[in-house]
């Protein structure tokens, strides 16, 4: 899923070129490029599909050639994640019923790539020989209130790459509820990535999201024609937006999780930027080669490398400016950054979104 806009990523990630289209690691490689590159260890580069919208298609086009034009599904409208999954889904039906699917979004870090393709193996195995939706589940290290969290049922046994019953969802609780979830030891980070057959997710799509899946599957005799983008055009003008989490995996009773140790990150915020960047000696992560930081400490400092820039007396910061917008805010206000875009945008204006 390449279709998203990281507004908490502004000013670094704008309208025209969202973060997961941006070497935002300072690595040579794009977030999507990273993406790809890592699931061509699970499945051939021919299986891979990309779902973004339609302004993004020459950008994925660019960033990744080897992609023939099939594989490449382009969003009219931005309608949330239930839409993107039921597209690709029944595209990919059209092609092979019988597939088993992995839904990823584009933009996250995943460290231990050698587990993360473990896991994926392990939840694949599963979701071929049972009717199930499989999400993954992130151990918790921090009160988070950014994530969603994943209630499950533990059998108490202890078995690598463990699959268990989901109880409950919970989207980003207040500080003291993601507190007690801590605690508790019963929840998951939801890392907001999926595998399930096409027969199991059209099925629950049917069940849950009927608005949704009737639009999708009346369009199995056009996906792979030249009916196909008139088709789409028309299905995306009318469906709902929704969440695949909120429309079917919060009332469904066969979803389940497995719990991953795989350096994970969805990289939403500066602040989980910052825990997969270098440190200097003063806990500042600094991009940028004309920063100079004075009694500044535990800061995140992007700047251009054209740039002198002198900083005195911060601590807990993020420092960015790109192109026309200097950012300068507490790093535990991150949070808010999609309110100064929302304030931006009224106050003055797209040019600066």
């Amino acid at each position: 899923m390449a279709g998203g806009v990281g507004s908490r990523f502004w000013p670094l990630s704008r309208n025209a070129k969202p973060k997961q289209f941006l070497d935002i690691l300072g690595i040579g490689k794009t977030l999507l490029q990273q993406t790809f590159d890592r699931f061509t260890k699970v499945c051939p580069p021919q299986n891979i599909i990309v779902v973004t919208n339609e302004s993004y298609v020459k950008q994925v086009q660019e960033q990744l050639p080897q992609l023939k034009a099939d594989q490449i599904l382009s969003e009219p409208h931005r309608k949330n994640t239930a839409p993107c999954c039921a597209f690709a889904s029944y595209k990919i039906m059209a092609h092979n019923a019988d597939a088993n699917i992995i839904v990823a979004p584009s933009d996250h870090i995943i460290k231990n790539e050698k587990a993360f393709t473990d896991v994926l193996l392990s939840g694949l195995k599963f979701t071929a020989a049972n009717d199930a939706l499989l999400t993954i589940g992130i151990k918790p290290n921090r009160p988070d209130t950014g994530y969603g969290y994943i209630q499950f049922i533990d059998d108490k046994k202890k078995t690598k790459n463990k699959i268990s019953k989901v109880k409950t969802f919970t989207e980003k609780p207040d500080l003291e509820m993601a507190k007690f979830f801590l605690q508790s030891g019963e929840f998951l980070w939801n890392a907001g990535i999926f595998l399930w057959s096409a027969k199991s997710i059209t099925k629950a799509l049917a069940q849950y999201l009927p608005e949704v899946n009737d639009l999708f599957e009346a369009g199995m005799s056009h996906y792979y024609t030249e009916k196909e983008n008139a088709f789409i055009k028309k299905a995306y003008a009318i469906c709902p937006n929704i969440s695949i989490d909120y429309g079917v995996m919060e009332k469904a009773n066969n979803v389940h999780v497995i719990s991953a140790d795989i350096g994970w990150s969805d990289l939403g915020t500066y602040g989980s930027l910052y825990e997969h960047m270098h440190h200097d000696e003063n806990k500042n992560a600094i991009v940028g080669k004309n920063v100079m930081a004075y009694e500044t400490k535990n800061c995140v400092i992007q700047m251009p490398n054209n740039k002198l820039v002198v900083l005195q007396g911060l601590d807990d910061y993020i420092v960015v400016e790109s192109d026309n917008v200097l950012l300068v805010c507490k790093k535990d206000s991150e949070q808010q950054i999609r309110q100064f875009v929302s304030d931006v945008k009224i106050n003055k204006g797209e040019s600066f979104i």
